[in-house]
């Protein structure tokens, strides 16, 4: 069984609860995605990562190729049986680590880079490890320094033997500091990508009946110009080969903090309203309810366990880094009223310990409480446009949030 069944849909806003079926299992939306780049949530078990409430992970196409490679997760059945993951699995195509590593930049722009040609936009300090022509991308391994190449068909080939339950479409990210111009080459350039990942993913499922069927969501590219996000969406939800078309959407490229809701809700107001749209790299609790709001109806990030290796911890009250010298004799727990494994058996006493003995231990508590806050956090959204009540829950949380001291 597969496809996205609406549920209760906002009367003043695109936002709405659903469910994605999958043949691992069906999530209820919105819902956040922890990120396993590896095959992995770095620190935590599985079955950690389900009792915190994860309804799905997400895995990265470039990093399992480069190692241990697609073939191998192939042969041990697939990404969720080869991480010992019960549920629904997602993996994106390669595109966003092959540009992003290539040049240097991350997700969210605001550098100058004028005066450089097209083909010479990357992040000062760094070498150019990717380039782009009209078939695909050649790139070279930030591991080792081999050169790969990754083609729409390539993609499509390898996150099918990953086996995940969703996959995206192989897409050019471009950065803000391209121009006009270049933004709408890549857009076309995505767009015949996107069709020959179609086409490939046909024919994978007709060469690989043995396998459940996975859904493939193609990418909304576009910078931040109405015009060109509002047609990426219409001409990815035109395309069809063999009657297959895009069973959901991703909401990629470069995005500033205050642009998001408006591309979100330019995207969603296009969009099939049939089909999920899955929002690449947000956790932050404004950018969540504005996401939502908005039309997202499920996003990823890597954020709540990357900073929380660093001892970043998420509360109710604010984020705070749990190695300040004030938290050395703090008996109570990360976030008072907080259901996790770890607030309900340490204190920030013995976070703080950890943390500065160097302790393995440390960067497993405080990662599996930063992920529990921001499921809990989407669970509770979710349930609250159940209720008809989102704007309560959304200026006591916020409010809270933001006024926090620590």
């Amino acid at each position: 069984m597969g496809g996205f069944e609406v549920g209760v849909e906002l009367a003043d806003g695109l936002g709405r609860t659903g469910i994605l079926h999958t043949p691992h299992g069906s999530i209820r939306t919105p819902a956040f995605i922890p990120v396993g780049t590896k095959a992995a949530v770095r620190a935590v078990l599985p079955a950690a990562v389900a009792d915190l409430g994860a309804q799905a992970v997400l895995a990265n196409a470039y990093h399992l190729f480069l190692q241990p490679g697609p073939d191998v997760v192939d042969e041990a059945g697939g990404l969720a049986a080869f991480m010992g993951w019960d549920g629904p699995t997602f993996t994106d195509s390669g595109g966003f680590q092959v540009m992003s590593l290539g040049v240097g930049f991350r997700k969210v722009l605001a550098m100058d880079v004028s005066g450089l040609a097209e083909e010479q936009v990357v992040a000062p300090g760094k070498e150019r490890l990717a380039a782009v022509d009209e078939d695909g991308v050649t790139f070279t391994s930030h591991l080792n320094g081999d050169r790969h190449r990754f083609t729409p068909e390539i993609s499509m080939r390898i996150q099918h033997q990953l086996g995940a339950d969703v996959i995206f479409a192989f897409d050019e990210l471009t950065t803000l500091a391209h121009s006009r111009g270049y933004q709408e080459e890549s857009l076309e350039r995505t767009r015949r990508w996107a069709e020959r990942c179609l086409a490939e993913h046909v024919r994978q499922h007709a060469a690989r009946p043995h396998r459940p069927r996975q859904a493939l969501f193609g990418v909304v590219q576009g910078a931040q110009y109405e015009d060109l996000r509002r047609k990426a969406c219409r001409d990815l939800s035109a395309l069809e080969v063999e009657g297959q078309r895009f069973d959901g959407y991703g909401i990629g490229g470069a995005l500033e903090k205050e642009n998001l809701g408006t591309i979100v809700g330019w995207c969603a107001e296009e969009l099939p309203r049939d089909r999920a749209r899955h929002l690449l790299g947000i956790s932050e609790p404004d950018d969540v309810f504005t996401a939502v709001r908005h039309g997202a109806d499920t996003f990823d990030c890597v954020s709540p366990s990357r900073v929380a290796r660093n001892g970043a911890i998420y509360s109710r009250d604010g984020r705070y880094n749990i190695t300040a010298a004030r938290h050395r004799r703090s008996f109570e727990p990360l976030d008072p009223g907080c259901d996790c494994y770890t607030c309900s058996r340490f204190t920030r006493a013995y976070l703080h310990h950890l943390f500065r003995a160097k302790e393995h231990l440390a960067a497993t508590l405080a990662t599996l409480h930063n992920e529990r806050f921001v499921v809990r956090l989407v669970d509770d959204i979710r349930a609250a446009i159940e209720r008809g009540d989102l704007d309560e829950l959304e200026r006591e949380t916020l409010g809270r949030y933001y006024a926090g001291t620590r």
